[in-house]
């Protein structure tokens, strides 16, 4: 059973350390809001570092775990609408929120399968986010067993402070089980650099150690995303099967340096 599941993961490195960095993006309008405070919450598709969007899917679901712990489905308050893309302009989904109460808002959307005809398979996304409502309560929560989930606080972070997730599926095998699955690292730049660094500097790459944890430095401030991958199963196109990528992908948001006075 290690065998078979390392097997698996070995394939999950190979396609993750391939692949074309596409990400799925769920962004709140701040990282932080006040009780009873309105903001915009916006899912787009694309690559974040090089902030090149492409239309994104109607998602399948957007929830909601709010701090007391109920669970609250957002999916019909998604809008459709359309967001500067270069000179082209890119489908994206958009929603107001009111948080009612002070804790961690825990959002999680999950898009239908996607197509990537450059890479000959599908992909199909998990998103999460915390938004942080004044009282910490209930930012580790999780909707499914296939989620990243933070074992470091995702919010009031600094630049270069060290930021640890977990899968806690990876965990079940045991303790003892080589790991062979990694997480991609990217920042997210709100507007297409001037100049880009070389691909190994754009989307950065680390592996689960054996317990299912991965362990990174967000060294810039801004959003970033942590994503992880398993196979699952194959899916059908114009006759032919291709592969299906399961992944979930974390966004944590970093604060400018703190400075004394």
């Amino acid at each position: 059973m290690r065998t078979a599941l390392c097997g698996i993961m070995a394939w999950l490195g190979l396609f993750a350390a391939t692949a074309a960095a596409h990400f799925n993006m769920l962004l709140p309008q701040t990282a932080s809001a006040k009780k009873g405070e309105t903001l915009r919450i916006t899912y787009q598709w694309g690559h974040p570092f090089e902030h090149q969007l492409f239309d994104a899917p109607q998602p399948r679901s957007l929830i909601v775990l709010s701090p007391d712990g109920k669970r609250i489905d957002l999916t019909d308050k998604l809008e459709k609408t359309t967001l500067k893309a270069g000179s082209k302009e890119a489908t994206a989904y958009q929603l107001r929120f009111t948080p009612q109460q002070r804790g961690d808002y825990v959002f999680v959307l999950r898009t239908p399968p996607i197509w990537m005809e450059e890479d000959g398979e599908f992909l199909q996304d998990t998103v999460k986010m915390v938004l942080h409502v004044q009282a910490q309560k209930g930012w580790d929560a999780a909707a499914s067993d296939f989620e990243l989930v933070p074992l470091t606080r995702p919010y009031g972070l600094h630049p270069g402070m060290v930021f640890q997730v977990e899968m806690p599926s990876a965990r079940s095998a045991g303790k003892d089980d080589p790991r062979c699955g990694l997480v991609e690292i990217e920042r997210y730049n709100p507007a297409p650099p001037r100049k880009l660094p070389p691909d190994e500097q754009i989307t950065r790459t680390v592996r689960l150690d054996p317990s299912g944890v991965a362990t990174t430095t967000l060294s810039e401030a801004g959003w970033w995303c942590l994503t992880v991958a398993r196979p699952q199963g194959t899916r059908m196109r114009d006759g032919k099967s291709y592969p299906l990528r399961q992944r979930s992908t974390f966004w944590v948001f970093v604060d400018e340096a703190a400075r004394s006075e």
